[in-house]
């Protein structure tokens, strides 16, 4: 049985102030909190879950609480920014507007591999980008709607992550060997001189299916964070599909955690076979 990712499950950063990281996304963000939980790893700390009205897969972006964590030095082998899918341009000026009456620091609407988008960041500098979805790939997440941000306007699952990588062959032979990802495309990268960024596709397309990979060979290896983000995690649809994944892992000798029940969710931690 070949297993092929569905999509991006959720993506997992860090926060020093879990008290104005749940303001940010339930009252500036409008996303639901869905679960309160602690890591369980570390018992102390908690671990947040933010996602659409329902807890869609592919609309969770999840907090671990690190007291005191120091700031973030951005560099390679990082997840360097976070995409939320919304559903028109009209969308993005809303969001212009609503990051200005509240000072949250925002770049100009532009235009990324042919869609509409808008970058932003939280008060920790995490890096984010609103990005405009057809509707023609992944499906769209059920909005919150016990929000003030309109319905028409909500952020409908996460789009997308971008990785910085200063060797990115072994991911790229991870993603389309292991988990069946498809190169769609390159688009410019935004800083001169720098190769295009390659964007790979799984599950159903569009943003919510997608990994972007830049290379950058002008940059130390990142320093993780507060803001910055600790894993993204794909989804597979059934415990069938998942054992088949951990055979496949095992297949091209892939070191992973072997299975973890979180409860609500199983997993497998998994890595490139050196490091990108």
């Amino acid at each position: 049985m070949t297993v092929n990712v569905a999509g991006i499950h959720h993506v997992s950063a860090i926060t020093a102030q879990i008290e104005r990281n749940h303001h940010f996304f339930t009252q500036i963000l409008g996303l639901r909190l869905v679960k309160k939980t602690v890591n369980q790893d570390n018992t102390s700390s908690y671990h947040l879950f933010y996602a659409d009205a329902v807890g869609t897969p592919g609309t969770d972006m999840t907090y671990f609480d690190i007291p005191g964590m120091g700031r973030t030095l951005p560099g390679v082998s990082s997840i360097n920014s976070t995409a939320f899918r919304v559903t028109s341009e009209e969308a993005l000026h809303y969001w212009v507007k609503r990051f200005d009456d509240n000072n949250i620091a925002h770049g100009d609407i532009t235009e990324r591999f042919g869609r509409k988008v808008l970058p932003f960041q939280d008060f920790e500098d995490a890096r984010f980008l609103l990005v405009v979805d057809d509707g023609t790939g992944i499906p769209y997440g059920t909005p919150w709607t016990e929000t003030d941000v309109p319905e028409q306007f909500a952020l409908v699952g996460l789009g997308g992550v971008t990785l910085t990588l200063a060797k990115p062959a072994a991911t790229e032979n991870v993603l389309t060997q292991l988990y069946g990802f498809k190169k769609v495309g390159t688009y410019p990268s935004p800083v001169a001189g720098q190769r295009d960024i390659v964007v790979y596709s799984s599950g159903e397309g569009g943003p919510a299916g997608e990994v972007h990979i830049e290379e950058r060979h002008d940059l130390p290896i990142e320093r993780h964070g507060r803001g910055s983000v600790h894993h993204v995690a794909f989804r597979v649809k059934s415990v069938e599909e998942y054992d088949a994944m951990i055979a496949q892992y095992e297949a091209l000798g892939l070191h992973t955690s072997g299975k973890i029940d979180r409860f609500y969710l199983k997993c497998s931690r998994g890595r490139p076979p050196q490091r990108a």
